[in-house]
């Protein structure tokens, strides 16, 4: 799967699972989970239980899913602003201490200097004042301006910047304390929103926990299903009644495997009303336009088959088209393992007769018959069906 794949599906079950967008872009969805979302994703047990028994009001999670990391890391990194972007995409606290009114133009006096410090981090410029006769005793100050977690000034530009400007030390002093708690703790798995609120951030990409997650959830959620089709609008008249039949729609999965494997998904449909068998049912449901709501003005046609012998149908129709098959590979599966077995079979047998006491002997039996079962499961030709999902479609007529 791609990145547009993804970012479909991601969209399409926070849809079916109710959840709350509150920002969205094509490469990212932060949104807040539904309570059935919140139980499938977010592993609490202890939390739910909780809920379950008090009645309490849940308060589901909140995250950030990002589809496309590329894209999204450039576009956050286009909108910080220049002091607070580092090399690599990384983002360190800026921290900007500004003097008494005045001390702007610091730099410009007789006297000043400016030097690069290589201890004091990235890009890290420090501005000294010598002092002057021309400069007032209120225009010494060391302004710094750094885009690297570390920051650091001179003492007497710090008590200067405290007494002429309060606030921004006090600014100053806290992006210092969050550079110290970026470098004490490195990366954090997460944000922090305008609110306060820890955001954990997720990589949804083809092979990701999370993504894995939403797999499972909407296999064990949408493995049976109900579905109506929606008639087109204007097509009937207000006071017409439309039949419907009920069909048994079934995806199966066809193995074939030996030391080799292959795999067919075969799609069935049985009406309920006639028995009739059709294939690729999965295609035919795709150009319609389906929906869990009965619709207005229809009616169901009665069901004429119980769902037993309409799966009974559907494994006739399906094994007849499996005796049609070319098995030449199970032929060359079944030599091969007799091979194998011959091979163990001579490894093992002198182990066997030639043990020194009975307890050694029983040992070495039991390995060999370990392994011929191992080669056995390995090499033997098998063909198995299984159903991935069923469910119940109500479609328009009678067939």
């Amino acid at each position: 799967m791609n990145e547009k794949q993804v970012h479909k599906f991601v969209q399409r079950y926070l849809e079916a699972t109710q959840c709350q967008v509150l920002e969205k872009s094509p490469c990212h969805f932060t949104v807040k989970l539904s309570p059935d979302a919140d139980r499938e994703l977010t592993n609490r047990p202890y939390y739910w239980s909780f809920v379950d028994r008090t009645n309490a009001a849940p308060e589901t999670m909140t995250y950030l899913l990002v589809t496309d990391r590329e894209k999204y890391d450039a576009a956050q990194a286009g909108t910080l602003p220049a002091q607070q972007r580092l090399p690599g995409g990384a983002v360190g606290a800026a921290d900007i201490v500004a003097g008494a009114q005045g001390n702007a133009g610091a730099a410009a006096l007789p006297g000043a200097a400016s030097s690069v410090r290589p201890d004091s981090g990235i890009g890290s410029v420090s501005a000294k004042a010598s002092p002057s006769p021309a400069a007032p005793a209120h225009g010494n100050a060391a302004g710094s301006a750094s885009a690297s977690p570390a920051v650091s000034s001179s003492g007497a530009a710090e008590s200067a910047d405290s007494s002429a400007n309060p606030a921004a030390a006090g600014t100053g002093q806290a992006a210092a304390a969050d550079a110290a708690l970026g470098r004490s703790l490195g990366f954090v798995h997460g944000n922090i929103n305008q609110t306060g609120l820890r955001i954990p951030r997720e990589e949804m990409y083809f092979g990701s926990r999370k993504l894995d997650q939403l797999f499972g959830a909407a296999k064990s959620k949408g493995s049976y299903v109900f579905l109506f089709q929606e008639p087109e609008r204007g097509a009937a008249s207000p006071y017409s009644s439309t039949p419907y039949t009920a069909w048994l729609g079934i995806n199966m999965r066809v193995e074939f495997a030996c030391d080799r494997k292959r795999e067919e998904i075969h799609s069935y449909g049985i009406s309920l009303a006639t028995g009739h068998c059709t294939e690729q049912f999965h295609d035919r449901l795709q150009r319609l336009r389906l929906t869990p709501r009965l619709p207005a003005n229809i009616h169901l046609a009665k069901n004429g088959l119980s769902f037993n012998k309409a799966l009974s149908i559907m494994e006739q129709a399906l094994e007849r088209k499996l005796r049609s098959y070319d098995y030449e590979w199970a032929g060359a599966a079944t030599e091969r393992l007799e091979e194998e077995l011959e091979r163990i079979r001579l490894y093992y047998e002198p182990l066997i007769e030639h043990a020194a006491d009975d307890e050694l002997k029983q040992s070495v039996r039991e390995q060999y018959e370990q392994r011929q079962s191992e080669i056995r499961w390995q090499y033997e030709p098998r063909v198995t069906a299984s159903a991935i999902n069923c469910g119940i479609f109500h479609l328009e007529g009678i067939e």
